[in-house]
């Protein structure tokens, strides 16, 4: 089944390296997700072409070229200031660990190689005339807003487990439901995600979280019990289904994504880093994550103080304020006034350091010094004195410290 579609700039821009490959006795189109979000008329994003022309042919065509995954049948091709993934037509064999195939195998055939994509609204693919190639009905079901797997969704989540966590993101991402059979296969399946490395479920995860729809995917994520096979969600359901009622306001990033799930799973401040690694979260994340919900826990009752505001900083308090609004609270607008107003905003900010300390006070160092700059930052902070080195030293002996 073919229809013809009018090709938007990104296409038109790829459209040499396409004409390079056809004049060169090979087959070559556009597919994947820039061709569904083309379709349904939203922000292409990545531009990949899938071609006959084997790898060693692409490199050949081609003056500047990457290997990106030849194994594959994947060649990154640069033409002016853009970059191509070209992949050769492939077939693949049984799949070792629900996530590498044993074996790639080139082919001349489009139909093969669309055969092996994942759902049928990617197994689309669109010709440079603009006809468009839909052999798995992919335009009838973006149209029905439906996530079908291709062909057997046995097969498909056998091949690569991961395809399970994708179809609940797309659901999400597209707010699409998910077709009957492609449901039923994942729910009999979602063992096999324990099988794929945390890092591969994280992306699809935030994903999903990211997405307009995310109630529905993690109801679904939920009842196929995907969630079972993900690090440190098997006795969190009661809290996941919260997580999934939580009004509807966009998630705007990933940070906000680890700090709804942290929050609302009542993670205890202690143990936030540990659950968080488990994710493979980097160390800056978990950091800002820890800080967000340090806020967000006094947000609950009460304004963040002058001094809270200090140690939390423009970043966090930004997520924090923007973050109360899911548990019905509303945003305090004199935060960010109120912290940018401070005298300083950090100890380097402070009109002494330690060395002016212990030369004033002729003393050597030792505990009590760490203990005087952090009475000082605090009473500078809450406004009891004002940052000038003088000041600050009458400060520190009427305070009875020596």
């Amino acid at each position: 089944m073919s229809h013809s579609i009018t090709l938007p700039h990104e296409f038109i821009e790829a459209s040499p390296v396409i004409q390079l490959i056809e004049q060169a006795g090979y087959e070559a189109y556009f597919v994947g997700g820039s061709v569904r979000d083309l379709v349904l008329d939203q922000p292409i994003h990545d531009v990949d072409i899938a071609t006959s022309a084997f790898p060693a042919e692409i490199k050949a065509l081609f003056k500047r070229t990457i290997d990106v995954g030849i194994e594959h049948g994947t060649v990154l091709v640069l033409s002016g200031e853009q970059q191509y993934e070209i992949t050769t037509f492939r077939t693949e064999s049984t799949y070792q660990d629900f996530r590498r195939p044993e074996k790639v195998e080139f082919v001349r055939s489009l139909a093969e190689d669309l055969k092996r994509r994942d759902f049928t609204i990617n197994a689309l693919a669109l010709k440079l005339d603009g006809q468009m190639i839909d052999l798995f009905h992919g335009l009838q079901d973006l149209n029905k807003r439906i996530i079908r797997a291709v062909g057997d969704p046995q097969e498909r989540f056998h091949e690569d487990a991961l395809r399970m966590m994708r179809g609940l993101r797309f659901v999400s991402q597209l707010n699409f439901d998910m077709e009957e059979q492609t449901l039923l296969a994942i729910q009999e399946n979602s063992h096999l995600l324990s099988k794929i490395s945390v890092e591969r479920i994280a992306i699809e995860f935030e994903k999903l979280m990211l997405g307009c729809n995310r109630k529905q995917a993690l109801e679904l994520f939920l009842q196929t019990k995907a969630y079972q096979f993900c690090p440190q969600f098997q006795e969190h359901k009661q809290e996941l289904i919260q997580l999934a009622n939580l009004p509807y306001h966009k998630v705007n990033d990933t940070i906000e994504v680890w700090s709804l799930v942290v929050y609302t799973l009542a993670i205890k401040p202690e143990n936030v880093s540990s659950f968080l690694k488990a994710w493979k979260a980097s160390n800056q994340v978990i950091k800002l994550v820890q800080s967000i919900l340090f806020g967000m826990t006094i947000r609950q009752t009460r304004q963040l103080s002058t001094y809270e505001l200090y140690q939390l900083g423009s970043e966090s308090i930004a997520y924090i304020e923007r973050l109360v609004c899911f548990f019905d609270q509303e945003a305090d607008p004199t935060a960010q006034v109120r912290y940018h107003a401070l005298p300083i905003h950090s100890l380097k900010e402070l009109a002494v350091n330690g060395r002016d300390l212990m030369t004033h006070f002729h003393k050597d160092s030792g505990p009590w010094l760490k203990e005087s700059l952090q009475k000082l930052e605090r009473a500078v902070v809450e406004g009891q004195v004002s940052n000038e080195q003088q000041k600050l030293f009458d400060y520190l002996e009427v305070s009875g410290l020596y």
